[in-house]
């Protein structure tokens, strides 16, 4: 009998592949909502609060991307889709072993700053330099760190930051201060995490302008159909005062080239006074070659 039980326990086992399904794993809507991979569950209640890492270069096709990695976490599943969240992104080890080299000093900090939106995001970039510095000269690029990143994050909400820091835009407003100081060779985020998730619904520019984009077709009709008839009465008020003007420059035209043909052909008359003068240097030729003809005989 219980050879029998366990036989029919390692049946039900197997048997629980049957009831999982395939369910979508979607990336934020700051990411464009694209799919990121695919798992199995037997209850959505169990994908809730799954993390994925997935590179950039998955999500946006870009190869010069490929170093960062982003990861997303599950908070809601509505049929067979599961929504994500941005929990953070890193830097590969390999991209960060290029960058520090020997007789360096790297200089690194860690720093939480809060966003327009209620949201709090930890921030850990690092800056490096030709040669060896102070640590006094370290505590100075830290603070001028510290400053322009939390500055930025209240400007802005938490979708806009996170894509300033992947598109490298508050790596260089950070080389920018700390250039002024000390001549920083890179400056680079190698990581980021969420700490709390923002409160305040904020809605981004960009749908903003594609509402005044729709708009502004429908007054632009509107204006062009007033302008067409604005012209149409125009021109059939116009068209009978221009005729007669054509009419009087087509008299006017022909007295102006009488004088101008006259005075083409007083030029052309000047050129064969010139062919008559020509055989008189003749003659003065022949003059100075006959009195040699005397002085020969003479002499004889």
């Amino acid at each position: 009998m219980a050879k029998a039980r366990s036989r029919t326990a390692a049946r039900k086992v197997k048997d629980r592949w049957k009831a999982k399904n395939w369910y979508n794993i979607l990336a934020p809507p700051a990411f464009d909502s694209v799919t990121v991979a695919d798992t199995l569950t037997d209850s959505p209640e169990n994908l809730i609060n799954r993390v994925t890492g997935v590179s950039l270069q998955d999500i946006t096709s870009d190869f010069r991307k490929s170093h960062i990695t982003l990861y997303f976490k599950v908070n809601n599943v509505q049929d067979n889709n599961a929504h994500t969240q941005f929990e953070g992104h890193t830097l590969t080890s390999d991209y960060l072993r290029r960058m520090i080299r020997r007789r360096r000093s790297k200089v690194d900090g860690v720093y939480d700053a809060t966003t327009k939106d209620g949201g709090v995001i930890r921030v850990k970039p690092f800056a490096t330099t030709d040669k060896r510095i102070q640590n006094s000269q370290k505590k100075v690029i830290r603070e001028s760190m510290k400053k322009t990143i939390q500055d930025e994050a209240s400007k802005t909400t938490m979708s806009e930051f996170v894509k300033n820091i992947l598109d490298g835009k508050t790596g260089s407003d950070i080389y920018k201060h700390v250039k002024k100081l000390y001549p920083v060779k890179r400056v680079e985020i190698y990581k980021t995490e969420v700490v709390s998730q923002p409160t305040i619904m904020i809605e981004e520019k960009k749908p903003k302008k594609e509402e005044k984009l729709e708009e502004k077709p429908k007054e632009t009709e509107k204006k062009e159909k007033k302008t067409k008839k604005k012209t149409d009465k125009e021109t059939k008020e116009e068209i009978p005062k221009e005729k007669p003007k054509k009419e009087d420059k087509k008299e006017t035209k022909p007295k102006t080239k009488k004088p101008a043909a006259k005075k083409t052909t007083a030029k052309k008359a000047a050129p064969k006074k010139t062919s008559a003068k020509k055989p008189a240097t003749k003659k003065t030729a022949k003059k100075k070659s006959s009195p040699k003809k005397k002085t020969t005989t003479k002499k004889k």
